[in-house]
């Protein structure tokens, strides 16, 4: 069996000196009343492709509506956060990139499921219901705490290097 995997797009903002992040909350009746735990960075899983930078970038243009070449702000290649393993055994590969977006106009593409279960009815729903922007220590709550990894990680590689 192989590995399940998923790649990702982390986005972050500078509003004054204050960092913020772009988090997206999972659509769908399993998720509609879950907010501590359940946000995630946009993403999704690989189909059989090597380049898993450009499977990020497709899943978040997938989630959110916006490519990220369309709303990056920062010169220069996505920052590679590596990788986190979910409960699930996930493995999840991140990158930020420095953008900005307005969360009232990300959409997101939809997904079909057969709900109430064993019901024979069929809903469409979007895969991500909503985006919005937060600030690390409150990001760290809202996500999942496998994920909250690629928001220090951004925070460290922010204060240690020249990246401005």
């Amino acid at each position: 069996m192989s590995v399940r995997q998923s790649c990702g797009i982390l986005l972050y903002r500078r509003r004054d000196t204050r960092l913020e992040v772009l988090l997206a909350h999972p659509g769908g009746p399993f998720f509609a009343r879950r907010d501590s735990g359940a946000w995630t960075i946009p993403k999704g899983q690989p189909d059989d492709e090597d380049d898993l930078l450009a499977v990020a970038e497709r899943e978040f243009a997938e989630e959110t509506g916006h490519r990220v070449g369309d709303i990056a702000t920062a010169a220069g290649a996505p920052i590679p956060l590596g990788s986190v393993v979910l409960g699930s055994g996930k493995v999840v590969h991140g990158w930020a990139v420095e953008g900005d977006l307005d969360p009232a106009l990300a959409h997101s593409n939809e997904f079909e499921i057969e709900w109430p279960r064993r019901s024979g009815q069929i809903e469409r729903h979007p895969e991500v219901d909503r985006v919005a922007w937060f600030e690390p220590d409150e990001a760290r709550r809202h996500i999942n705490l496998a994920q909250a990894a690629f928001i220090d990680r951004l925070v460290k590689l922010l204060e240690d290097s020249a990246i401005t």
